[in-house]
């Protein structure tokens, strides 16, 4: 066999043991130091991730906007399960994600948000199930990521208002993510530049923790690397989390 073929043949392999290869296609972020950093080249489909931001509103905001804009990129209708309806549909609209592809299922607690999604990700054609919990099992993460992965469907499970000194609990989650807001560009006028956030890859199955700095998704969904840091001069940015 030639050395290109069983390269491919033996990565091909490493992933399946590792659980990382997947029939289901990927959401690339259209950031080729992301998207060559995760294993399966962007967001997987058919799996389950976690997104977090911390105990600042700023930040919680920016990783609710941060995960409006990966499903705005997805097609279908997406489901919303949280404890009650607290969430600013508009700024959702602002990263891509119409107030109207939305279904908010207000669950009153852990333990009904985690059944709601699990019946919400038996229906394959979603564009993504999303659960606002405060703790999940390893038990329940291993539900829901069966439950992904049969319909083909992204799960999300959003973790707010979580200090990022709290230990997350081993869970069966593909990746988990950070998002931090920081100082945006200085415009020099009387203006607002675009968002910027501290983008966090905490954990990743088959991979290695990393984080970057970049601009908040766009009304396409789409993040972008700051022009300062995309022509070098800023690489250390993109050095790899502790």
């Amino acid at each position: 066999m030639p050395l290109p073929n069983a390269l491919s043949d033996l990565r091909a392999r490493i992933a399946q043991v590792e659980g990382v290869a997947s029939r289901h296609p990927c959401l690339p972020f259209g950031i080729d130091d992301i998207d060559r950093h995760l294993p399966n080249g962007g967001i997987l489909t058919g799996s389950l991730h976690e997104i977090a931001g911390s105990i600042e509103l700023a930040d919680d905001a920016a990783a609710t906007v941060f995960l409006a804009g990966i499903l705005a990129r997805c097609k279908g209708t997406v489901f919303w399960c949280l404890h009650w309806h607290d969430l600013f549909a508009p700024a959702l609209h602002l990263a891509g994600l119409h107030p109207d592809r939305v279904v908010f299922v207000e669950a009153g607690g852990d333990t009904n948000v985690l059944i709601a999604m699990e019946e919400c990700l038996r229906h394959a054609g979603l564009g993504g199930v999303v659960g606002e919990l405060r703790k999940m099992s390893l038990t329940a993460s291993r539900r829901l990521q069966l439950a992904a992965e049969q319909s083909g469907v992204p799960a999300f499970v959003f973790r707010r208002n979580q200090s990022p000194e709290v230990q997350a609990d081993g869970t069966a989650a593909m990746t988990r993510w950070r998002v931090r807001a920081v100082p945006s560009e200085k415009l020099g006028i009387p203006s607002l530049g675009r968002p910027r956030w501290d983008l966090s890859l905490e954990r990743a199955r088959g991979g290695e923790p990393k984080h970057w700095i970049v601009e908040g998704s766009d009304e396409t969904g789409r993040l972008a690397i700051p022009a300062v840091l995309a022509d070098g001069s800023h690489s250390s940015q993109g050095r790899q989390a502790a």
